[in-house]
């Protein structure tokens, strides 16, 4: 049984005339995405007409004397792909190639840089083919590439897209041009994770989110080009993993929209990736994708950053959801405490560990009439009943840490509750924490209202306000964040209705996509 072809030997299938013929196309679809299928190789690319106005003036700065009529009517650079390649690769492969095309076109246009590459290519062409035939197995690219710049840049991103993913080119040492395929950058084990997963989280981040670098500050501002933003160095300057981005913005004196951009960007390009800024109360838990063999690479390299310290011992401590808090030592020298925050930064940014959030679910038990018509549901009530009772426990963070004094302002409430009027039990307050709780069934109101806390006004008003938050869809973080709360007292508002309320821990969706590990 015939082995199958490699990606080379499919290629090498066509003839160079088969493959002129092919990618050359009309004047008409110039401008547009080209793809072509045949057998197992699509062709993608972006065809594009060299358009020459009759009045072109010769610049100043070129020192042709006299500027030739083109000989190209119009060029194509393609890409070879499988077949049965992903579509999102594939906009990818035409997105770079429309982005050569252009640089392309703006410098033939400029200094009929292309007609003198392609003129050279020629040249070595016929030079080649009239050697002698003891040298006729050798190649014609391999002549051309150390004589033309133009060969050598598009190996240079073929090269660069295998390896890297990243492209960065100085097209005729003139223009720039940057690429990133972020399917070779973002990687959660043998996949990778798909482009539209990292936009749906780029675009859900919140103001109360935290930028992680991925590099240290002076490898990422070497690797900036000349003519970055200013903006973009300042946030490379003042990031922090216990800074959320409303205090980046405020530090960075930048607008939060900005900074919102930068940071995309910055993910994008596989600099940095989103967290929740460093805390007391923040769990965290080993990756079920962490590398824990003991001769690991990452095993040495965290050695050589933390002397004394080893890796697998320190993983050990987070097979379990463990708050960082737990390993506060109020004898211990601040230095002790700085290197473990320096060493859970670490960690994230190798994928070792991933955050755990709680959320709120309102889970009333069921009543007499609804257990009696469903036997088969007896078991939910007294699973329900044990996760309750394990609440106070698992919301037991001991005294209110400085993670408690994190309240951020919303600059918007517009996605608060109903504000309610302050003081005393009001006929108003009345009516308003009635319509609150509106939505819910006679049975769940009834259960409410026989719990002890819920004779006490004001804590019945907070949980009718927050009600829409106990659906397990938001965690503490962001319900603090939203309705300008600290910790100590949604929590106390939990434990006193314990009852009803049911607290489950997992990652937050919107960052969960950046904590496992890229290979």
């Amino acid at each position: 049984e015939a082995s199958p072809l490699t990606d080379e030997e499919l290629v090498a299938g066509f003839s160079d005339v088969i493959l002129a013929t092919i990618l050359a196309t009309k004047s008409e679809m110039c401008g547009k995405k080209f793809e072509l299928k045949i057998d197992n190789v699509r062709f993608v690319g972006h065809p594009t007409l060299l358009q020459h106005p009759l009045g072109l003036q010769v610049s100043k700065l070129d020192p042709s004397p006299k500027r030739e009529m083109p000989t190209m009517i119009l060029f194509n650079v393609v890409f070879a792909l499988r077949a049965n390649a992903d579509p999102s690769v594939i906009s990818c492969m035409h997105n770079l190639s429309r982005r050569i095309a252009i640089v392309l076109q703006h410098e033939e246009q400029r200094c009929q840089y292309l007609t003198r590459e392609a003129k050279l290519m020629l040249a070595i062409q016929d030079e080649v083919s009239t050697m002698s035939e003891s040298d006729d197995s050798q190649s014609p690219f391999h002549h051309i590439l150390p004589k033309c710049k133009l060969a050598s840049d598009l190996k240079q991103a073929f090269d660069s897209l295998c390896t890297t993913g990243v492209v960065h080119l100085h097209i005729n040492n003139w223009l720039e041009l940057s690429f990133c395929l972020p399917h070779k950058i973002h990687r959660v084990g043998p996949d990778y994770i798909p482009p539209d997963a990292i936009e749906q989280s780029l675009k859900a981040i919140r103001p109360y989110h935290a930028l992680l670098l991925l590099d240290d500050e002076k490898s990422l501002l070497g690797q900036l080009p000349v003519d970055c933003s200013p903006a973009l160095v300042r946030i490379i300057k003042t990031t922090s993993a216990m800074k959320n981005l409303q205090q980046l913005a405020q530090d960075a004196d930048l607008a939060l929209l900005q900074v919102f951009q930068l940071a995309a960007h910055l993910v994008y390009w596989g600099k940095a990736i989103v967290i929740y800024p460093l805390c007391e109360n923040n769990f965290y838990m080993l990756s079920p994708d962490a590398n824990v063999c003991i001769y690991s690479s990452l095993a040495e390299h965290f050695s050589q950053h933390f002397p004394g310290n080893d890796l697998l011992n320190v993983l050990s401590k987070f097979s379990l959801p463990t708050s960082l808090s737990q390993f506060k030592n109020p004898l211990a020298p601040p230095v002790q405490e700085a290197q473990l925050v320096q060493m859970v930064i670490w960690m994230l940014q190798h994928r070792l560990l991933i955050q755990l959030h709680t959320y709120v679910c309102l889970m009333v038990p069921p009543s007499e009439v609804d257990a009696e018509g469903r036997e088969e549901d007896k078991l939910l009530p007294a699973r329900v009943g044990g996760r309750s009772l394990s609440a106070p426990n698992a919301l037991s963070f001991g005294s209110p840490t400085s993670s408690d004094d994190m309240t951020l302002t919303s600059p918007s409430m517009d996605n608060s509750s109903a504000e309610l009027v302050p003081g005393g039990d009001s006929p108003l307050n009345k009516r308003m924490t009635e319509n609150l709780l509106a939505s819910l069934s006679d049975h769940e109101r009834k259960m409410i209202q026989n719990i002890p806390a819920a004779q006490n006004p004001e804590d019945l008003r907070m949980l009718a306000r927050l009600l829409h938050y106990f659906r397990g869809r938001h965690h503490l973080e962001e319900i603090m964040y939203n309705e300008n709360m600290r910790r100590s007292v949604l929590l106390m508002l939990i434990d006193k209705f314990r009852s009803v309320l049911v607290v489950r821990n997992h990652e937050d969706p919107i960052i969960s996509v950046f904590q496992s590990p890229f290979v």
